[in-house]
């Protein structure tokens, strides 16, 4: 969720300011992303181009959070690579792990988690950059549709649809392995 508003007004010139604020927020996003690792690297990027860039900023097109997003977004999208193979690899992961027998129901409903791990993971990892950025965005930074407008600079009518067809896309395969 996003961290609420206060009264106060943190401007991208204040840098302490906006980490203290915001940081958790992005690393969670970043965090489930790319990983741990990487995703402390892309934050602390995301903070250090705010900072650079903070003559662009323009709270006319949206709060400094998305903004911030957008940046981090950004920062991803050279990540592109390494989160695909990393979705991939934990497709297949979870598709190994599948023939593991389990001892009770507990361990048949880790075995059911792990396959729609791997089915959503492959979907993810195959959805256009676009639609998985909106879904990321929205599912796991929990913004609101305005707020993903303004941290992809697209349209909001851009992010219905992209946020539609991706979770169209996410539930036919869900759904898909489910008629199995």
């Amino acid at each position: 969720m996003t961290t609420p508003t206060t009264s106060v007004m943190i401007e991208p010139a204040d840098l302490a300011g906006m980490f203290d604020r915001y940081a958790r927020d992005l690393l969670r996003y970043c965090t489930r992303r790319v990983g741990e690792q990487v995703a402390e690297d892309v934050v602390a990027e995301t903070f250090l181009i705010a900072y650079e860039q903070r003559d662009r900023y323009d709270p006319e097109r949206g709060g400094l959070l998305p903004w911030l997003y957008g940046i981090a977004t950004n920062l991803l999208r050279r990540h592109r690579r390494t989160e695909i193979r990393a979705l991939r690899a934990l497709a297949r992961g979870a598709r190994s792990a599948i023939g593991v027998p389990g001892h009770d129901g507990r361990a048949a409903e880790r075995v059911d988690a792990q396959r729609t791990v791997a089915k959503l993971s492959a979907v993810l990892a195959k959805l256009p950059r676009r639609q998985r950025d909106v879904l990321l965005l929205y599912a796991v930074a929990q913004l609101e549709y305005a707020e993903i407008a303004a941290a992809l600079g697209i349209p909001l009518g851009s992010v219905q649809s992209s946020l539609h067809r991706a979770r169209a896309k996410v539930r036919a395969a869900l759904d898909e392995g489910d008629a199995r």
